[in-house]
């Protein structure tokens, strides 16, 4: 994923800092407990396509 993509996006509910997981190829809003999927390096930044977060997977964050 480019860097400079990821300092330019932010969450599309909240509009949040995001973290990128590479192992889980996901952008994490710890805010809103939403991980949107990257796909091909491409993020899919729709809230109808992020999945919701656990306690568990936040904590480990």
């Amino acid at each position: 994923m480019d860097k400079k993509l990821l300092e330019i996006l932010v969450c599309p509910v909240c509009k949040g800092q995001l973290v990128y997981q590479k192992s889980a190829a996901e952008l994490i809003c710890k805010w809103d407990k939403l991980a949107y999927p990257v796909r091909d390096d491409i993020p899919v930044m729709l809230e109808s396509e992020a999945r919701k977060l656990s306690g568990e997977e936040l904590d480990a964050l």
